[in-house]
């Protein structure tokens, strides 16, 4: 543990010119007292760790040293690819990991390159959860994490519907969507999709197992969710809509139904409404959808939902008579 903190305190200074103890001590989460223990167990091993007293003053590395102290660990050099996704890489409890192949990576960096960094973070962010949604990451995301690196086999109990059901789960990988963590996993030679906040309970079996050498997870994930927009849009609605319904109805449907819809509308008639057809998952769900847009939609079919619409529509006028 000393080992590793005295490295990155030299790494720190390599890529940062000169720190303060307060400043050391802060990055690598220990006191200052400890900072001013090991800049002495430094100098005593032969790195040229130089201290400046005074209000400027602080700890710098004399003579151009430059560690070759930079191998990047296996689990660093995984993290790399991470190092760009700060939050989900620290739900999946890959935070430290991160933070050090960061530093090293600086550390090796020519001069000129280094605020590279600073850079791209001052003017990028990816921040994947959507709004209004809860920042905890799901329980059992850690776990999951180190069995998909690790390859191990997993007993997991998962939430469906009304009941929980186990399973013995090969985790080929973790997908996190619009905020929401996906397990892709193996089971009795099917791989099979699971939302991580449903599942209630990992344990591990000891047992590992040979991954596909052909799998490749972006391209699964992107044939189930196309596969899984066809599903979930099953039942077509036609309607009218004015030109602020047509602008609003990105606002309430998929964007898949939108993109559909808009590719099937018909020319606009003389008051500028445009006759189409939306798919929704429902008539249930295309009876709220429409809904959210009030007087700017007339549902023309079926003409179950149609005759739902003015029932509404009655039900409205005598409210606000």
């Amino acid at each position: 543990m000393r080992a590793a903190r005295l490295i990155n305190m030299v790494l720190l200074l390599q890529s940062r010119g000169m720190l303060t103890a307060g400043e050391l001590a802060a990055e690598l989460e220990v006191s200052e007292r400890t900072v001013y223990r090991d800049a002495l167990a430094l100098s005593a091993a032969g790195v040229p760790v130089y201290a400046e007293q005074g209000r400027t003053g602080g700890y710098r590395l004399v003579g151009g040293y430059r560690t070759r102290l930079t191998g990047l660990s296996h689990g660093e050099a995984e993290a790399l690819f991470l190092a760009g996704l700060p939050g989900p890489a620290r739900d999946m409890g890959l935070d430290e990991p991160v933070q050090s192949v960061r530093r090293k990576v600086l550390a090796a960096l020519p001069p000129g390159l280094r605020e590279a960094s600073q850079r791209a973070g001052q003017r990028f962010h990816l921040d994947a959860p959507g709004w209004f949604d809860r920042a905890d990451p799901p329980e059992q995301l850690a776990e999951l994490a180190r069995a998909v690196w690790q390859d191990r086999v997993l007993t997991m109990r998962y939430r469906r519907r009304d009941e929980e059901v186990g399973r013995d789960v090969e985790p080929y990988g973790l997908v996190l969507k619009s905020g929401v963590w996906y397990l892709v996993g193996r089971v009795d030679a099917d791989l099979r999709t699971y939302r991580v906040d449903r599942i209630t309970g990992v344990e591990p079996t000891g047992a590992g197992f040979t991954r596909d050498p052909e799998f490749d997870l972006p391209e699964f994930w992107a044939q189930r969710a196309a596969e899984f927009v066809r599903q979930m849009l099953r039942t077509t609605i036609t309607i009218r809509l004015s030109p602020d319904g047509l602008r609003g109805l990105r606002f309430v449907a998929e964007p898949p139904a939108v993109r559909e819809a808009l590719e099937v509308a018909g020319e606009p008639d003389r008051h500028g409404w445009v006759r189409t057809r939306l798919p929704v998952e429902s008539l249930d769900v295309g009876y709220t959808y429409m809904l959210r847009l009030g007087p700017e939609v007339e549902v023309l079919e079926p003409p179950a939902l149609r005759e739902r619409f003015a029932d509404a529509a009655r039900r409205l006028g005598d409210l606000y008579r």
